[in-house]
């Protein structure tokens, strides 16, 4: 059986081939911020992240008439609970029309698996989208009525890592509280309890580190008052796809940044050590969220490859709990080996409900 993962990212597209267990092959493209802000919205991308996964297949000597299944990594739509979902017209159509608020590159990959499973004829799944809830309900709570947190994480890799540091500790993912931080072109950090990711920022809205891609978390009245100079489109943009070093450099390129900060850069020096301190003060937010009672602190995401980056934050946080480095992501895998388990009837199938996982407090007026 061969199974296609296609994992679009705010700054790349992940492409593999599966047979079975076995992966065939797996590319990385980095976009730069410039190349992805020529598009005006994220669906407008649909025919250059497509073209890229056709000219990968090709560049290794397949053809997509030759896979059984097509796998993408998802978002966008209403929130889901973890686990496979098999992608169907509904699930396709909240994910183009972004129903669940956030409008992450990452429900590409629903759209492109929907789109190429429907021209050959084939079945689509997804895993762990970007938007299962699992919050606890405090977790949710604003200052203004009516308005909440939502669920918006790196789901598919957090949950990925945390599934195989269990395993090494010789435990279940269930039986076991970790704090985990997805440092990349957006940066997400978790406490997982007992299995369940409880709270975490937001990190493509507004919310927590500023990113390459992202603004991360904003005073309102100076937000305002850049509102009032520009538009609410940018400050959109800059939450997902133009803010963090995009806005300051021009580039989401890190190694070109970390370059700077080699050299000695001063802009480029402070701005590195300001998103390592804020990632490690989040980090220190989800230990209070655990009571301090942490199996681990687990790093992960393609900026692990920096080694500032991983010894400032196990200075800052290696007191909370033991640190583990995951170097990159795990989500290539966890998707095919996920739907290859539940093809073969290992695991369960879900179907997609149309409908919010959490719609609102029961019998209060919020």
């Amino acid at each position: 059986m061969k199974l296609l993962v296609i994992n679009p990212g705010s700054t790349s597209t992940k492409v593999s081939l599966y047979e079975d267990r076995q992966v065939l092959f797996e590319e990385n493209l980095f976009h730069d911020a410039p190349e992805l802000l020529s598009f005006a919205t994220v669906n407008d991308q649909m025919d250059f992240r497509k073209n890229v996964v056709l000219s990968l297949l090709k560049k290794h000597g397949f053809a997509p008439e030759e896979v059984d299944v097509f796998i993408g990594r998802g978002g966008s739509a209403h929130s889901q609970r973890e686990g496979v979902t098999r992608i169907d017209e509904r699930l396709y159509r909240d994910t183009v029309l972004a129903v669940g608020g956030s409008d992450h590159p990452a429900k590409l990959g629903v759209m492109l698996a929907w789109e190429l499973g429907k021209t050959y004829g084939r079945e689509s799944f997804t895993l762990d989208p970007t938007n299962v809830d699992e919050l606890s309900d405090v977790a949710r709570l604003t200052g203004i009525r009516g308005v909440y947190r939502n669920a918006q994480f790196h789901v598919l890799n957090q949950k990925a890592v945390a599934r195989r540091h269990a395993l090494l500790l010789g435990k279940r993912y269930e039986d076991c509280n970790f704090i985990v931080a997805h440092v990349d072109g957006g940066i997400t950090v978790n406490a997982h309890l007992a299995g369940r990711m409880v709270d975490g920022n937001v990190g493509a809205g507004g919310d927590g580190p500023y990113t390459p891609t992202r603004i991360g978390s904003v005073p309102v009245l100076p937000l305002m008052d850049y509102v009032d100079r520009h538009s609410t489109d940018d400050v959109r943009r800059m939450c997902s796809r133009s803010g963090g070093f995009v806005s300051m450099f021009g580039t989401a390129d890190g190694d070109a940044i970390h370059a700077l900060v080699l050299r000695g850069d001063p802009k480029a020096v402070l701005v590195w050590q300001g998103m390592i301190y804020q990632t490690g003060k989040m980090i220190g937010e989800m230990a209070a969220v655990l009571h301090g009672k942490a199996d681990g602190i687990l790093l992960t995401g393609g900026y692990m490859r920096f080694s500032d980056v991983v010894e400032g934050l196990k200075e800052m946080c290696g007191w909370i709990a033991p640190v583990t480095v995951y170097p990159g992501e795990m989500e290539q895998e966890a998707l095919a080996l996920a739907v290859y388990e539940a093809l073969r009837g290992e695991r369960e199938i879900h179907s997609y409900p149309g409908k919010p996982v959490w719609n609102g407090f029961e019998g209060m007026e919020m």
